[in-house]
């Protein structure tokens, strides 16, 4: 059973990434056919893809797709403490393939784009403006919110034939867009380590031409933040729910 769940977290990580990715690398780099399209076309995508990423993991592992919500389940009480470093490994794995991926699918824009730092945005999150305790309290704050909306979905007033906990990848696909559209504009809104840290060790390790550095000096907070905001969310989730 955790073997089979950690290969469809893995699974729905990988669309996770090659959707979400794709999207920046499509909107970013140099002459894709939706170069320039902007932030709510990229928001909107996310959000789908993490809908499809939910829909493809959801009934075999729950599809957290996100070793922050794995932690906050946890810490609620809602998931095995067993499970979690495993769902984390499998959701790194994933991301880090629709990376290599979307590299591949987009490599001929790649090697069009002479900016590094756009390249590297199609992989991980930058901040808008450098600085780390204010970059790090969106990505606290933007998962705190997730990892609580999550919670909230499962509650009794939102589980009826009526509520919106009954459509599934539906609510978590408005708050992903939501929370991008509203709170991501400083920092890329990461709000999930496995979708940040895997992407930029593809960047570090694939042949990307002129490609520069990583931004390892930035790294930690796309990380941390996101396991501060879930176990936060998880402590405000047992008092309320």
């Amino acid at each position: 059973m955790l073997l089979k769940s950690c290969l469809f977290e893995l699974i729905g990580t990988f669309i996770l990434i090659l959707l979400g990715d794709g999207v920046v690398a499509g909107c970013c780099l140099n002459k894709t056919k939706a170069q320039g399209s902007g932030w709510v076309v990229i928001t909107m995508a996310w959000g789908f893809a993490v809908m499809c990423g939910v829909f493809i993991a959801g009934p075999i592992s729950g599809a957290h797709l996100n070793p922050a919500v794995s932690l906050g389940l946890a810490i609620a009480g809602q998931f095995k403490w067993a499970w979690v470093l495993p769902y984390a490994a499998a959701q790194m794995i994933g991301a880090f393939c629709g990376a290599v991926m979307v590299y591949l699918i987009y490599k001929d824009h790649f090697d069009a784009t002479p900016d590094p730092s756009v390249k590297l945005g199609v992989f991980c999150t930058a901040p808008a403006i450098r600085n780390k305790w204010t970059n790090l309290l969106s990505e606290i704050v933007g998962t705190w919110l997730l990892v609580l909306c999550i919670l909230a979905f499962s509650t009794k007033g939102n589980t009826p034939a009526v509520g919106m906990g009954d459509l599934g990848a539906i609510p978590v696909t408005m708050l992903i867009m939501s929370i991008g559209m509203s709170l991501g504009a400083t920092t890329g809104y990461a709000i999930n380590p496995a979708r940040d840290l895997a992407p930029r060790l593809a960047h570090f390790v694939l042949p990307i031409k002129e490609k520069g550095g990583s931004d390892w000096q930035y790294s930690w907070i796309p990380v941390v933040g996101p396991l501060v905001g879930a176990s936060l969310a998880a402590l405000c989730g047992i008092l309320m729910f």
